[in-house]
């Protein structure tokens, strides 16, 4: 039998230029042996793979993306993550330098051609004869080092992609460039036509300009991981053989006991067993307040300690860190594609080769009829007032002016770019935020959502039975109440029991001490004090069936169990000291929550397997009118199917990740609470590292202006393209000026994207 399992690589890429280099590639990895799916991340340079290890391996793959003429390396596994991206980072900056030299070498020639230019066209100064011959020549000059070393890596770039038939955008700016420079030398041979030896250089160097600016943009939206990276501590100072050593952060070990004194980031997730302090949570979790910690508590790996030192016991290390988890999540969610990227991706494909072909049938056109074409363009020049009328150049160089623009206003970078930055920056700024989005797929999907269907233990509530309320009769206070039924519980290990220990404990309450504890069975519990009093903790019938009259509690007996609270009363002999109300309270801003979800136009839900009246009494607490109790966890993803048929737009399910798994699977987008180190939570699409509702709405606003702003980058670049060619086409744009409109359109789409930081 086949073996059918499949793992997941990360390539690092390097000699890209467009979105078409970017869907060469993925077009090569995807008919590879054994890839399952690939996707390639033009504004991150990195590819995502999903293979058959038994079919191919890292090395192979890379050697295909090498075969299709670019660079790969593989990320073996997250402990290379750090060590990939610092090297992809430091290859970029090289190339940053590059790009630069190559842009200062270009205007240094350009600069003196435009004032020429100028001179000649808006003074006059150049007159016709020999000094016009000058000038020309001048120009043609000029215009080679621009064009043969300045634009070297384009003319590579070009002639690498022309040979495997697989066009790219460089392909059309040489092809515009040098068909603008040969004008030049034409002319000077006395060739009938105007001489475009200058609007070579022009666009060459514009290019040039735009290609480093936009370079510089991308690396501003992808620096999400980086800064998720450079959050790690790089050594520890762990206890061994009774001697403290400082150690790299690499060389630790599950079980070290590392010191972490106040200001200094604890090395790496663990377990605090000595030691109370404050933690800085912030960089991870997004929450601003520190949290408090003390021996038994988790805590986070790049983390700062604030107040006290702390002794951690390292827990997990390396690529189980939580850290690590986040770094990869994030990869994964900026590696996929949404639907309109798959579209975006697949016209790109085809998109030079047929603007290759319209810039030919563009230039046999103005040739065969140019009558006919001018005759078009002033029809629509009046529409387009600022736009500056071509000069009367004659046939041949007004079929070259409008062919070259064509070829060199055309634009997929803006295609290609509209969606992956996008994705790259409000994955970036949701981890920032402690939300993290498995795939891109999941980050388009939460905005369009209209139902969101809640868990209830540990989703709306806070997960553990707590002290709601204490009610003691006249003449007893609440610290007798709660000593007396503290004392009973003590001994016990039902959950309710636990939470009145546990109020005891906060409110610095001694239990009561007594002897012969016995449980009776579904009523509650006794006890015998020091006195030989019975002291009885439970159902009202347990002391009402000793004769103790109970009406005093009865009326607050009552509410609280029509607000779902289980009820315990509390008497001592044959006197009733009071009640206490143990329930699961809702989390603190989860009604608010719901509400603001509302005011988005997401009507909420909750299934939950606990009973109908404790759930409609969390439902009714939360502003939820829509409640299906009493269900068990296969039976949760049944209900969210019928939910979907039921309901127009995708459902959400929010819940713990645990026994709600069915159902977040079946979801169209599951989002899971975050419990604080464990964010590998598989069935679920969004993980909300808080575990707060108010997260669930950051979440959702972010998506929505993720969305909003891929729709806006997608709109612009088709349109842009649209527009733009047709006037190229009609000779009504310069190519100059074509070649500023193409490195602009690019800029504007990461530009847009970028805003995303600000949410």
């Amino acid at each position: 039998m086949a073996d059918d399992t499949t793992v997941r690589l990360t390539l690092r890429l390097g000699g890209m230029h467009c979105a078409g280099c970017a869907a060469t590639i993925q077009k090569a990895l995807r008919r590879a042996p054994g890839v399952v799916e690939a996707n390639v991340n033009f504004a991150a340079a990195e590819a995502d793979v999903r293979f058959r290890p038994a079919e191919t391996g890292p090395e192979s793959l890379a050697d295909v993306v090498r075969q299709a003429g670019y660079q790969a390396s593989a990320v073996a596994d997250d402990a290379a993550a750090e060590a990939t991206t610092a090297q992809g980072q430091a290859d970029a900056d090289a190339e940053a330098v590059a790009a630069r030299r190559r842009l200062v070498v270009a205007w240094a020639f350009t600069a003196p051609m435009v004032l020429l230019m100028a001179a000649h066209m808006l003074l006059d100064l150049i007159p016709h004869g020999r000094t016009m011959l000058l000038y020309e020549a001048a120009m043609t000059v000029l215009a080679v080092p621009v064009l043969a070393w300045a634009g070297g890596a384009a003319w590579r770039s070009a002639l690498r992609s022309a040979r495997r038939a697989a066009p790219n955008m460089d392909v059309l700016i040489v092809l515009g460039s040098a068909a603008a420079w040969l004008t030049g030398p034409l002319h000077l041979a006395g060739l009938a036509g105007a001489s475009f030896a200058g609007v070579a250089a022009m666009i060459m160097a514009f290019h040039l300009t735009g290609r480093h600016l936009e370079a510089r943009a991308r690396g501003r939206a992808g620096q999400a991981i980086r800064a998720l990276l450079e959050l790690g501590a790089r050594t520890a100072r762990v206890l061994r053989d009774g001697r403290e050593a400082d150690v790299p952060v690499a060389d630790l070990a599950v079980g070290d006991l590392m010191l972490v004194r106040p200001g200094e980031k604890i090395p790496t997730d663990g377990v605090v067993e000595d030691g109370r302090s404050t933690v800085d949570e912030s960089m991870v979790t997004g929450e601003s307040r520190p949290v408090a910690k003390a021996a038994g508590d988790e805590v986070i790996g790049a983390t700062v300690n604030q107040s006290g030192a702390l002794r951690v016991r390292a827990t997990k290390i390396g690529a189980e860190t939580f850290l690590s988890q986040v770094v990869q999540l994030v990869r994964q969610a900026q590696a996929g594609k949404t639907p309109a990227q798959d579209l975006a991706d697949r016209v790109t494909l085809w998109f030079v080769p047929a603007v290759l072909a319209l810039s030919a049938a563009t230039l046999v056109v103005w040739l065969a009829a140019p009558e006919a074409v001018a005759a078009v363009a002033d029809r629509v020049r009046p529409y387009i007032p600022w736009i500056p009328a071509a000069q009367e150049i004659g046939r041949l160089s007004s079929a070259l002016y409008a062919a070259v623009a064509v070829l060199v206003i055309a634009c997929p970078c803006a295609m290609g770019l509209a969606t992956p930055t996008a994705v790259m920056v409000a994955t970036g700024r949701g981890a920032s935020r402690g939300l993290l989005f498995r795939n891109a797929a999941a980050l388009e999907t939460l905005g369009r959502v209209r139902l969101a269907v809640f868990d209830k233990t540990g989703t709306l509530t806070v997960g553990r039975p707590s002290v709601t309320d204490l009610v003691p009769v006249p003449g007893v206070g609440e610290d007798e109440l709660l000593a007396v039924a503290a004392g009973v519980e003590a001994l016990s290990e039902h959950p309710l029991a636990a939470a009145v220990v546990e109020a005891a404990r906060r409110s610095e309450v001694a239990p009561l001490t007594v002897r012969d504890v016995q449980a009776v069975p579904g009523r509650g519990v006794t006890a015998d004090d020091d006195q030989g009093h019975t002291v009885r903790v439970g159902r009202a019938d347990l002391t009402t069936d000793a004769g103790i009259d109970a009406g005093p509690v009865a009326q607050a007996a009552r509410a609280a169990q029509s607000d779902g609270r289980t009820v315990m009363i509390v008497s001592r002999g044959q006197r009733l000291l009071g009640l206490l109300a143990v329930a699961d309270a809702l989390k603190p801003g989860a009604a608010e929550a719901v509400a603001e979800l509302r005011r988005l136009g997401v009507e909420a839900a909750m299934i939950t397997g606990d009973n109908r009246p404790t759930a409609e009494a969390i439902a009714r607490q939360a502003g939820i009118a829509q409640v299906t109790a009493d269900v068990l966890p296969h039976q949760k993803a049944d209900a969210i199917r019928h939910l979907q048929q039921i309901r127009r737009g995708p459902v959400a399910m929010v819940g713990d990740g645990i026994n709600d798994a069915p159902a977040l699977a079946a979801a169209d987008v599951g989002v899971a609470l975050g419990t604080g180190t464990d964010v590998a939570i598989e069935s679920a699409d969004v993980t909300l590292v808080r575990g707060d509702l108010d997260a669930l709405v950051a979440a959702v606003r972010l998506s929505r202006a993720a969305s909003r702003v891929i729709r806006q980058n997608l709109a612009w670049a088709f349109g842009y393209n649209l527009v733009a060619l047709p006037l190229a086409v009609l000779g009504l744009l310069h190519p100059v000026v074509a070649e500023i409109a193409m490195a602009v359109s690019s800029l504007t789409v990461v530009g847009n994207s970028l805003r995303l930081r600000r949410r």
